[in-house]
């Protein structure tokens, strides 16, 4: 981070904290994010306030888990995560408690955060269609045409277990019901090129290599192979087309790393002031920009990388609605014989 960035956050804060009473010396975060970058902001947080972030990493169910065996103990003061589909989980096992903050409620729109304030989204990513420009002339505009009959043999996407997947039929549930989207769900495994493999840049690769002619990833995977060296993807990027589904309908899905105030939170003001201070348009720019996501609050320049995907208009869908679904669509998945 330049001194100048890191100036302009350590203004923010101060100027978002004022006021406040005096604080302890602590925040324990317990993040799912694995981004080292993600320190400068937290050195930033403490130039400003003399609070220590405390950050304790690991995969989500285990977070979850340990966050439940710890119980009233737990030091842990935020909970961070990537997709809503995780931080639900999290919240219906009672991790997260309510809070008030009306610096987040106006910053974070609202369909981007939990409706009782559990959770607020703090980034965000597209789920987008990509397909061979040498191969296909008339790639799908949408989900649902991921499942017509014209694509059969084309199409790779992960397995119906991974929670990018669980979320996106998620959002069909809510917007479609659940019979279509069990309809939508059979079509797109008759229009598999393979099983579902790997993650989504093995999604992109199986376009470089032949293996399929569309794939369904998220924007930051293919983001991340334009700003640096992803094996099998970078140096072939411009044969590879991009669309935002659903442009004319509900808009292109999108997803989120969220965080919410674990519910034994003994350093709760700290907690609530440094979720405030993750939303502040400078912490923004650089929270997104490490991972080549979106911000979560608008009018937050997008970093170059991101923003040279493209401008689209995104669902408004309530990002709870997907965690509400999840176990229906991996009932659908199932019963489709999606792996």
């Amino acid at each position: 981070m330049s001194v100048r960035s890191a100036t302009l956050m350590t203004t923010a804060i101060a100027g978002l904290l004022a006021g406040l009473p005096a604080l302890a010396q602590d925040v324990n975060v317990y993040s799912s994010r694995h981004y080292d970058s993600d320190d400068a902001l937290y050195e930033a947080f403490t130039e400003a306030t003399g609070i220590q972030v405390n950050r304790l990493e690991g995969e989500a169910d285990e977070l979850n888990a340990r966050l439940q065996a710890e119980g009233e103990q737990s030091p842990a003061d935020i909970l961070l995560t990537v997709d809503a589909g995780r931080i639900w989980r999290a919240d219906q096992l009672g991790l997260l408690q309510p809070i008030e903050s009306e610096v987040l409620d106006e910053r974070i729109p609202e369909h981007l955060r939990d409706p009782e304030g559990h959770w607020y989204g703090l980034s965000q990513r597209a789920r987008l269609i990509f397909y061979s420009m040498d191969r296909v002339s008339n790639p799908p505009q949408t989900y649902a045409d991921l499942a017509d009959p014209a694509y059969e043999g084309q199409v790779c996407i992960r397995s119906s277990s991974n929670i990018y997947n669980l979320s996106l039929m998620g959002s069909i549930i809510a917007h479609e019901g659940e019979e279509a989207a069990q309809e939508w769900a059979a079509g797109v495994v008759e229009n598999f090129a393979r099983d579902p493999e790997g993650g989504d840049t093995d999604q992109l690769r199986g376009i470089v290599s032949g293996a399929c002619d569309i794939a369904v990833a998220n924007s930051y995977y293919f983001a991340r192979a334009l700003a640096q060296d992803v094996e099998g993807v970078t140096g072939s990027t411009d044969s590879i087309g991009i669309v935002f589904p659903n442009q004319e309908t509900t808009g292109t899905h999108v997803n989120i790393a969220a965080a919410g105030v674990v519910t034994h939170a003994k350093n709760r003001e700290n907690a609530i002031a440094f979720l405030e201070f993750l939303t502040t348009p400078e912490a923004q720019a650089h929270f997104a920009d490490q991972n080549n996501e979106f911000p979560a609050v608008p009018g937050v320049p997008v970093g170059e990388v991101a923003a040279s995907l493209g401008e689209f208009e995104q669902d408004t869908l309530n990002l709870d609605e997907l965690g509400k679904n999840q176990a229906k669509a991996q009932e659908i998945f199932n019963a489709v014989g999606w792996p």
